[in-house]
């Protein structure tokens, strides 16, 4: 819909004594078109929350309290995105499961929300930076719930 196609050159060649015209086009996507970095972050916060082995993102503070107070879940939290020239660059934070395999997590996230993002958006990405920023265990999931037990009572 957004797209468009140019003329880049024309250019002629002499074939067995015929002169032919070769046209040659260059495509430009989403001219005109303006995609928030929020959309991305939403787009790439989406694709990372499919990934097995990741147990949340992590974001700051502000972002926790967000989350808590409104009750829906933010898939921006912890991701930033830099957009230049129809190209962006992704940092995710992440915090992995216990006994999941970091680099295997790390590249299935690379390689989904790059499909991702340039599935949906048209812009091209040139990184996608997992930082991972903590390992939440069984023993966390313990003490949250002994926490929320003595809340009640």
């Amino acid at each position: 819909m957004g797209e468009k196609k140019e003329k880049k050159a024309e250019k002629t060649e002499e074939v067995k004594g015929k002169v032919i015209e070769i046209e040659e086009t260059e495509e430009t996507k989403n001219e005109g078109i303006e995609i928030s970095s929020d959309v991305i972050k939403v787009i790439a916060g989406v694709a990372v929350s499919e990934v097995e082995g990741v147990a949340a993102m992590a974001g700051g503070f502000a972002g926790g309290i967000t989350e808590a107070l409104s009750g829906k879940k933010n898939f921006a939290k912890g991701i930033k995105v830099e957009i230049a020239d129809s190209k962006a660059k992704i940092d995710i934070n992440i915090i992995v499961e216990y006994g999941s395999r970091i680099p295997d997590i790390a590249y299935e996230i690379q390689n989904r929300v790059k499909k991702s993002v340039e599935a949906m958006s048209g812009l091209t990405v040139e990184e996608v930076n997992v930082h991972v920023q903590g390992v939440k265990t069984d023993l966390d999931k313990e003490e949250a719930e002994e926490t929320e037990e003595q809340e009640e009572k």
